[in-house]
């Protein structure tokens, strides 16, 4: 089995070097899975801007769509980093839990906004129809819905490329999700 390194400021290319000083300024270290993107000269630079550009959907919403995608796609790197960040943006563990498993008993526009992004995830775009309509019934619009799509297609590629590469999370580790207990 291949194993994917961690690469280090001094193993990428110089454009991502610039890249890695910009995040330590701005996090105080390179996360690992932004690393790996490094792998590639231009990976790490084109996700970025993918993940920053402009959306409908406020920084609250976006975890909302983040944890529930990545709960989906099982990824445990994504799933940690989100609910540090989840949690920087107020919500409590016990709603990380429940956002993780698409839903949000919490808060009405927030539940459809999960159960939409778990679904569509779970059915690869092809959402169901009711849980399209209770999404624009709760007020979000199509715009939102579209910019939900595009951040869940955004997750999706962070998901894949720790699942495929496996490198070490660097977050405090999320605890697994209980069904059960939702």
């Amino acid at each position: 089995m291949s194993t994917f390194n961690v690469p280090t400021r001094e193993e990428v290319s110089a454009n991502n070097q610039a890249i890695f000083d910009n995040l330590n300024k701005a996090l105080g270290f390179v996360p690992n899975l932004y690393a790996t993107y490094a792998h590639s000269d231009t990976a790490l630079e084109n996700y970025l801007n993918f993940s920053n550009a402009k959306t409908s959907l406020s920084a609250k919403e976006k975890e909302v769509v983040n944890l529930a995608v990545s709960q989906v796609n099982e990824c445990i790197y994504c799933l940690s980093a989100h609910t540090a960040i989840g949690k920087m943006n107020g919500f409590t563990d016990d709603q990380i839990l429940e956002l993780r498993a698409g839903q949000a008993s919490f808060d009405s526009k927030l539940d459809a906004l999960a159960k939409f992004a778990k679904n569509v995830t779970e059915n690869r775009g092809k959402a169901d129809q009711q849980v399209v309509d209770n999404l624009l019934t709760a007020g979000y619009t199509k715009a939102n819905l579209i910019d939900t799509i595009v951040l869940v297609g955004d997750k999706t590629i962070s998901n894949y490329i720790h699942s495929t590469t496996q490198v070490p999370v660097d977050f405090p580790v999320a605890q697994p999700l209980e069904t059960t207990s939702i």
